[in-house]
C-alpha cells in the first residue's frame, strides 16, 4: 500500500511517497516557484540521484499534475501508475477552531477550509487548490487533511484569548490559533521517548526554527501556549515576517506613508523580519556570510532573532514551572550551529546549559542529538522533525478507521524501538565519515 502526502505552500508543493508495508519512503520532492515563474521540480527516488526538471507551473493545480507525471514516469518515477496509491494526506495551514484533529476531506471539511481561508490568506488557498487537484486525479481514494492548528486546540482560554473586545472572538473568531502543529506533535512524542517518560507527563519547550518560526509550550504532553497567533505573523523574528510588534505601529506608518491596508499586510509578511532588517536577506546562510564579512545589519538581525527566541524560552519556562526538555527542530534548529549557540548562550541562569562542542557536532537530519552539558537541569535535544510521517500515519489511520485525537492515539514513532529506515541508512554513512557524531546521538530513556 502506498500513501502520498502533499504540502502545498504559498509558492511550493512538497510531496512524499511512502510504502506502508515496508515502512519506508519511496520518493520525496518539491515543486518550487509555483505561481511566480521559473518553476522547477526536485525529485529523488530512494537509492537514486536527485533529478531537477524545469517546468512552469502557474497554479498549484499544474504543480500537482507535474508531481503525478513525475511519480509515474517510466524512467525517473517510483510507481507504475496512480492506482497503487490508496490514501493521500494533505497539509492544511489553518483550520480555525473547527478541527481538533485530522479529518477525511469531504464537502463539509472543504466548506470549513474555505470559510476560514481569510485567516490564512498566504497558505489556505494553495492548500485548497492542492486538495482539489489531487481529488480530481485520485477521486476514489480517501484524502485526509492534517491541520497545523489542530494540535493547539488544547490551549486554555488564558493562552488563546487576546485582551480585545470579547465580541471580536464571539463574532469573528479572533483568537490565538498557533501553527507548526504537525511538527510539534512529532517532536513532543519523540522527546517523551528520549526522556523515558510517558508523553502526558512531559513538559517541554519546543522551538521550530525555519523560514517560519514558532515556539510551543507543551504541558502534560499537550499544547499549552504558542508564539504564533491568529495568523503565522505573530511571535518570533522570521525570514520575512516581523513577529511581535506594537499593534499601533502599522497605523502610524500608514498615516506617514499613505500605505494601504493590503500594502501594510504584505510588508509585515513579506518584507519584514530578517529580510527587513538586513535589507534583502532572509536565508540564514546568506546572513551568516554577510555578518562574517562585516555587514553590521546582518549581525544585528542575528542578535534580534536570538534575543526574541530567548525571551520566549524564558517566558514559557515561567508558565510551565517544570521543564523536562528544550527541543530545537526544523531547518535552522536542526542545522544552524551558529544560531543555536547564539540562542542558548547565557541561559545558565534558568538551568539550560549547552555544550558548544556538542552543538558543533550536531548538523544532521538523520538522528536525534543531545547537546546539553551533564550539569544542565534541562536536557537540550535537537530532534529532526518529520511532518510527512505524521501526515502519512494520520491518512492511513483515517482510511482504516482507527484514528483518534493524539491523546487517544499512538503513533509508530512513540515506540523506543522506532527506526526511520531512510534516516538510519543516512546516519550509517555519516558515522563512517564522522565517527565523533556517535558521542551526541540521543538514546531513548537516557536524557543525561
Amino acid at each position: 500500500m502506498v500513501i502520498l502526502t502533499l504540502n502545498c505552500g504559498s509558492s511550493s508543493a512538497k510531496y512524499q511517497v511512502y510504502d506502508w508495508e515496508a515502512k519506508d519512503v519511496l520518493a520525496v520532492g518539491v515543486v518550487e516557484k509555483v505561481t511566480v515563474g521559473g518553476s522547477f521540480i526536485k525529485h529523488q527516488v530512494k537509492g537514486r540521484e536527485e533529478v531537477v526538471i524545469n517546468h512552469d507551473c502557474a497554479t498549484h493545480t499544474e504543480a500537482v499534475d507535474l508531481i503525478i507525471k513525475t511519480l509515474t514516469d517510466s524512467r525517473i518515477g517510483c510507481i507504475a501508475d496512480m492506482r497503487v496509491i490508496k490514501a493521500v494526506g494533505h497539509r492544511v495551514l489553518h483550520g480555525g477552531d473547527k478541527f481538533t484533529k485530522s479529518v477525511i476531506v469531504d464537502d463539509a471539511a472543504m466548506a470549513a477550509f474555505n470559510e476560514v481561508k481569510d485567516l490564512g490568506p498566504l497558505h489556505n488557498p494553495a492548500n485548497i487548490m492542492g486538495i482539489e487537484a489531487a481529488k480530481r486525479v485520485l477521486p476514489e481514494v480517501p484524502h485526509a487533511a492534517v491541520m497545523d492548528t489542530a494540535w493547539h486546540q488544547t490551549m486554555p482560554p488564558s493562552s488563546f484569548l487576546y485582551a480585545l473586545p470579547y465580541e471580536w472572538y464571539e463574532n469573528y473568531s479572533v483568537r490565538r490559533y498557533g501553527f507548526h502543529g504537525t511538527s510539534f506533535l512529532y517532536t513532543a512524542k519523540r522527546a517523551a521517548v528520549l526522556l523515558g517518560k510517558k508523553p502526558f507527563e512531559t513538559n517541554l519547550i519546543i522551538c521550530h526554527l525555519g523560514n517560519g518560526s514558532s515556539v510551543n509550550a507543551v504541558k502534560d504532553g499537550c499544547s499549552f501556549d504558542t508564539s504564533m497567533g491568529i495568523t503565522p505573523l505573530e511571535g518570533l523574528v522570521m525570514g520575512t515576517r516581523s513577529g511581535d510588534a506594537d499593534l499601533a505601529m502599522p497605523f502610524y506608518v500608514m498615516r506617514k506613508t499613505g500605505m494601504s491596508c493590503a500594502e501594510m499586510e504584505s510588508a509585515l509578511n513579506k518584507k519584514s523580519g530578517l529580510f527587513g532588517i538586513t535589507g534583502g536577506l532572509s536565508d540564514r546562510r546568506d546572513i551568516q556570510k554577510a555578518a562574517e564579512a562585516g555587514d553590521k545589519r546582518a549581525a544585528l538581525a542575528q542578535d534580534i532573532e536570538a534575543h526574541r527566541v530567548k525571551k520566549y524560552i524564558g517566558g514559557y519556562q515561567a508558565v510551565l514551572g517544570r521543564v523536562d526538555a528544550l527541543v530545537l527542530t526544523a531547518g535552522v534548529g536542526e542545522f544552524s550551529v551558529f544560531m543555536r549557540g547564539k540562542i542558548l548562550e547565557g541561559l545558565e541562569g534558568i538551568g539550560i546549559v549547552y555544550d558548544p562542542a556538542k552543538n558543533a557536532l550536531s548538523h544532521t537530519r538523520n538522528t536525534e542529538t543531545l547537546i546539553s552539558k551533564p550539569e544542565s537541569k534541562v536536557p537540550i535535544y535537537v530532534i529532526p522533525t518529520d511532518e510527512e510521517l505524521v501526515m502519512t500515519e494520520d491518512a492511513y489511520a483515517l482510511m482504516a478507521g482507527t484514528y483518534d485525537l493524539h491523546t487517544k492515539f499512538t503513533y509508530s514513532f512513540q515506540s523506543p524501538g522506532y527506526v526511520n529506515k531512510s534516516r538510519a541508512a543516512g546516519l550509517k554513512e555519516e558515522l563512517a565519515a564522522h565517527p565523533e557524531l556517535a558521542s551526541i546521538v540521543a538514546k531513548p530513556g537516557a536524557p543525561a
